[in-house]
């Protein structure tokens, strides 16, 4: 890109993290803004790239999250450079944070917000807190001090703690960090190295998505091998290898309950027309007509 990589942080994660890793040809890198498919992408790279419907290690040791500060800075880059196969790496940083290669390919995943906001709620629900603040301690040492207690406690509504992301201004996380990431793919969607998916399109056409996507990739697939990677792909069956396809596997209550339900338009259950109204306002105000349409796949 010729400029600077912006940084973000979270509690997290850390941007700057990438300036340990050493790029090669055909790197993935799968940047998604958080409950947008992240790891159900990963896993259908991991198929692609392996021509198999059974990983050969868990997703965690395959794809490594290398903003992330669930393992230390030097041993996630030892980790990926002693990795020969291609690389398919994972990343909630923008694009504009990210190094850029034109060697690289970077994959988004866009989503309704509504249901990625709704997707957040299990996914906080879910999180074990303590094991969170103990792998950042461990990572990160004196400094990874255990920030539980600056966390505000949940809204006592699933209404009301859609609201506190759908509001929230923050670069990476709530819905403005998502739309932040989905312009800055959407900016540059016709680059060669620039897949931009949707959600909804895995959904309602998983296999020609797969089929769009080894093309991008340039990953040859054997006909007669894509009705078993499809398969394998499928949320049944990702739900039923949890212990091995979800993510920072410690961290989590229940692994199986990561894969909550993979079902759009659950914010349903709690929207009035007052909501709408106050979604649309918000919705425009962070992106142009385009994007929204898209995002929603129609009007808002």
């Amino acid at each position: 890109m010729g400029t600077t990589p912006v940084r973000y942080q979270t509690l997290l994660m850390d941007s700057a993290r990438w300036d340990s890793i050493n790029l090669r040809e055909g790197d993935i890198i799968v940047s998604t803004p958080a409950k947008c498919g992240t790891t159900w992408t990963q896993i259908i790279c991991g198929l692609l790239v392996f021509g198999r419907p059974e990983l050969p290690a868990p997703l965690d040791d395959l794809s490594l999250w290398v903003d992330a500060f669930f393992r230390t800075e030097a041993d996630t880059a030892a980790h990926l450079a002693a990795q020969g196969h291609r690389r398919f790496m994972k990343s909630h940083t923008p694009l504009d944070g990210l190094p850029f290669d034109e060697r690289v390919t970077y994959i988004c995943v866009g989503r309704d917000p509504r249901d990625a906001g709704v997707s957040m709620d299990h996914h906080l629900a879910n999180m074990d807190m303590e094991k969170v603040m103990a792998l950042r301690a461990d990572t990160l040492g004196p400094e990874g001090a255990d920030m539980t207690d600056a966390m505000p406690p949940p809204a006592p509504t699933a209404k009301e703690r859609f609201w506190n992301w759908a509001e929230n201004d923050d670069p990476v996380l709530g819905m403005a960090g998502m739309f932040r990431h989905i312009e800055g793919f959407w900016a540059r969607r016709d680059d060669p190295n620039i897949v931009l998916l949707h959600y909804a399109d895995l959904k309602a056409d998983l296999e020609g998505q797969m089929r769009l996507l080894a093309g991008s990739l340039g990953i040859a697939v054997p006909e007669e091998v894509w009705p078993e990677l499809v398969r394998a792909a499928t949320f049944d069956q990702v739900k039923s290898r949890a212990e091995t396809l979800a993510p920072e596997r410690s961290m989590w209550h229940d692994k199986a309950e990561f894969f909550h339900k993979g079902a759009n338009g659950q914010w349903r259950e709690f929207f009035d027309e007052s909501d709408l109204d106050r979604y649309r306002e918000r919705v425009a105000s962070l992106a142009n007509p385009e994007i929204n349409e898209w995002l929603h796949q129609g009007p808002v």
